[in-house]
């Protein structure tokens, strides 16, 4: 009888130790060389990967989300965001694909601002305007990386940005902490700090296609956005300063409607950004973290729910990918293959009094979370 149960006991701690291993395999994190700089500078790629089968791959150059990979509703895993095979792509690649974006996302009338009196110039990378932090964002720029010893697979990653680096003042520390939840988020921290008043709205610059392939248009994907309002733009997609009601307008996605459905209509906003690339004000605004927005494919049965603490969010319906960028997988992604919904403070906040502030002293520290949840139905 004592031989039956030191049998039965050894074979509990056999499984107790092989779901030990198991769980803490599913919490390492993957580190592969994934290119090196012309400097002869290493960067690396690092798969965090959850025990749901999700898994998100980060690299050090811009803090680059470049595979997010999901179960889809047969339990297929499917990459769901835009990228590049190779670090050079990345390099020489104009579109921000899965970057961190900074120091200030979105775009800024002219480059300029006023903060305590002084006027900065910027960069100017788009038209008239500066775009996504400059010529060098921090999307371009190398990230020093620590992996995290969490309950949950995590990688945190900081840039210092010195004074006057295009054109912002202020020495910005800023460190990015991506974590996987058991809920198959892919969960974004984000916290500063400067040694001068200085300006700051980073996001992340995903592109999503949710169908399995980006030989896909987003057109066919349902997007709902919990706003009544969005900011509209003049003919360069700088915000006019107003608040317009969504109703009545192709810019109502309150409920869950077809990308496609009004994309091509008479509607001046739309001419003027080539399709959605706009900014909308999100309902209860209050610093918590709380749904922005939904995303669906019916193909693939994959939805998307986008939860932050932010005041906007822009969506991009990629206007402007047009067949000549050469992706992963060889696929060459063509008008409208891949969405952004960037959570953010509104564009050209520093020249308009009456948005949310964007200004960072020292002293004080800014933070952000948003969450790209993931599930099936």
């Amino acid at each position: 009888m004592r031989g039956k149960q030191l049998n039965l006991l050894l074979i509990l701690i056999s499984t107790l130790i092989f779901f030990s291993c198991n769980k803490q395999d599913h919490n390492m994190v993957k580190k592969e060389l994934f290119g090196t700089l012309q400097n002869g500078e290493n960067i690396y790629s690092y798969t965090l990967t959850n025990s749901n089968g999700m898994s998100a791959t980060i690299i050090n150059y811009g803090a680059t989300v470049v595979k997010l990979k999901v179960p889809d509703k047969n339990g297929k895993i499917e990459d769901v965001i835009l990228g590049y095979d190779s670090l050079s792509s990345y390099i020489k690649g104009g579109s921000f694909f899965g970057g961190i974006v900074g120091r200030y996302g979105n775009r800024i009338a002219k480059g300029k601002f006023t903060l305590d009196g002084k006027e900065y110039q910027l960069t100017i990378n788009d038209g008239e305007n500066s775009l996504h932090g400059g010529t060098i964002g921090f999307n371009k720029r190398v990230w020093e990386v620590k992996e995290v010893n969490d309950q949950n697979p995590a990688l945190q990653l900081t840039y210092v940005s010195p004074d006057g680096e295009e054109g912002y003042p202020g020495t910005l520390t800023l460190t990015v902490t991506y974590s996987l939840t058991d809920n198959n988020g892919l969960k974004i921290d984000y916290k500063a700090t400067t040694d001068k008043p200085t300006i700051i709205n980073p996001t992340n610059h995903c592109y999503f296609n949710l169908s399995g392939s980006p030989d896909n248009t987003i057109l066919d994907e349902m997007l709902m956005i919990n706003a009544d309002k969005f900011t509209p733009v003049d003919s360069t997609l700088i915000p006019t300063g107003q608040l317009e009601d969504v109703a009545n307008t192709p810019m109502d996605f309150r409920k869950p409607t077809e990308i496609g459905k009004r994309i091509n209509d008479d509607f001046q906003q739309l001419k003027f950004a080539g399709g959605y690339d706009h900014n909308w004000v999100l309902n209860n605004y209050n610093g918590s973290v709380r749904e922005a927005a939904t995303l669906y494919d019916s193909t693939s049965g994959i939805l998307l729910k986008v939860l932050t603490d932010q005041p906007g969010i822009q969506f991009y319906s990629g206007n402007f990918l047009n067949g000549k960028d050469r992706g992963k997988y060889d696929i060459y992604y063509k008008f409208r293959t891949g969405l952004c919904l960037e959570c953010q403070h509104f564009p050209d906040s520093p020249n308009e009094k009456n948005f949310p502030s964007v200004v960072l002293r020292p002293g004080e520290t800014y933070t952000q979370t948003t969450v790209y949840e993931f599930s099936v139905k």
